[in-house]
């Protein structure tokens, strides 16, 4: 899912990062310096998340947020404070001093929670968990059991978009949802999910904005053509970009003025590198060669270019198949960017896009030209309306103030 969108990952394979699963796939793993293309969260408690102060003598909700970095995380504190106090991400063993690195996450070790546990009231975990073996996670649910601290895990991702192998983040799952004091999770397919797979309840609470407040009420650019982007990343286990690409290379070029724009990561053409995957950049540049495309190979983008990227999109085509949410699915989102998104998860539910047949049996040819004709000739506009946004991330916050506190 909700994964950052322009998260660099471990040069080993490696753990999520979304949208917010992206998928994560979605957004930066903490602040970064990047000109404030997302809002910090306040470091203490300043108002009531409606522009009123906090109660005098309301108590502040202490939270371990596994990780606190993330924006999904930072974007549920309202943009004046509340009085849920996230705890700071401790820096990992080797990170730079200085450093906003988040992963592997400290707070997940149980020594970390006995040490800390007069710090925290609650303990909150997202993501970061997959380096961890279930009987790690067991240390860790022990460790909160008997520091008499609470549960709390929203369900980003069912599936790891990382992993081939479904059984690994199961089992992890099979550990921390019958575990968990509360559960939050980000549609209500997932929430059904859920309840089949292990009987549980999960309140459905949607995904806050992930583009800054000024980036919600940026223009979008008038263009001459219709661009289409595809943006392999560095080609983890859930995607299968080239049967995406040369369906909608096939597809528009017979549409007039239409555009396809392909970007990947030169890493996949790097031998050495854990994500090369040979032969994928060799097809995609006989494609460009014969004009079927543009070819874009970089670096990953930081905030800015992702989103100077994304809103210079007219459609933005997710290649997945398999996953559950998408970071990226709401970054469009925010900048009004028509998004075909896979039939496999729940991206559908998130906000409003195309869907397309896409899954681990395959890719549906014929959905997926039908998809793409339908965003050309219909041009929808889907964006978010900025003040629907910042009101909804108001009501996140007191939805999970309102649960915090309902635990202590």
């Amino acid at each position: 899912m909700s994964e950052p969108v322009a998260h660099r990952p471990p040069a080993k394979p490696a753990p999520r990062s979304p949208a917010t699963g992206d998928d994560a796939d979605a957004v930066r793993p903490s602040p970064g310096p990047n000109r404030g293309t997302a809002d910090p969260a306040p470091a203490v408690p300043a108002a009531d998340g409606l522009g009123g102060r906090v109660r005098a003598g309301s108590r502040t909700i202490r939270v371990a947020s596994v990780p606190a970095g993330h924006v999904y995380v930072r974007h549920l504190s309202p943009p004046g404070g509340d009085r849920v106090i996230r705890l700071v991400d401790p820096r990992p063993c080797g990170a730079p001093s200085g450093s906003q690195q988040w992963w592997p996450p400290v707070m997940l070790e149980p020594g970390w929670v006995d040490e800390h546990a007069d710090a925290f009231d609650v303990f909150h975990l997202h993501f970061g968990f997959d380096a961890q073996s279930p009987a790690a996670l067991r240390a860790l649910v022990e460790a909160l059991r008997r520091n008499g601290k609470p549960l709390v895990q929203t369900v980003h991702d069912l599936v790891n978009p990382h992993h081939q192998d479904e059984a690994e983040h199961r089992a992890q799952l099979d550990v921390l949802v019958p575990a968990a004091d509360r559960l939050i999770t980000l549609t209500p397919g997932a929430a059904r999910e859920i309840a089949a797979r292990w009987g549980r309840t999960a309140l459905v609470l949607p995904h806050p904005h992930v583009v800054g407040q000024t980036g919600l009420v940026r223009p979008r650019p008038r263009r001459d053509t219709f661009t289409v982007g595809v943006h392999a990343k560095s080609i983890r286990p859930n995607m299968a970009p080239l049967p995406v690409v040369r369906v909608l290379a096939d597809a528009l070029s017979e549409l007039p003025d239409a555009v396809l724009r392909v970007d990947c990561h030169p890493e996949i053409d790097d031998p050495g590198s854990h994500w090369y995957a040979p032969g994928v950049l060799d097809e995609l540049r006989e494609m460009a060669r014969k004009e079927r495309l543009e070819l874009h190979v970089h670096d990953y983008f930081d905030d800015d270019a992702l989103y100077d990227y994304l809103i210079n999109l007219d459609v933005s085509v997710l290649p997945y198949r398999f996953g559950t949410h998408s970071g990226w699915l709401e970054a469009c989102h925010d900048l009004g960017t028509t998004v075909l998104a896979p039939s496999c998860g729940f991206y559908a539910e998130q906000r409003p896009c195309l869907s397309y047949g896409h899954d681990r049996q395959g890719l549906d040819a014929a959905s997926l030209r039908d998809a793409v004709r339908t965003a050309y000739e219909e041009r929808p506009v889907w964006r978010a309306d900025p003040a629907d946004r910042r009101a909804e991330r108001l009501r996140l916050a007191r939805e999970h103030e309102a649960l915090y506190a309902d635990l202590l």
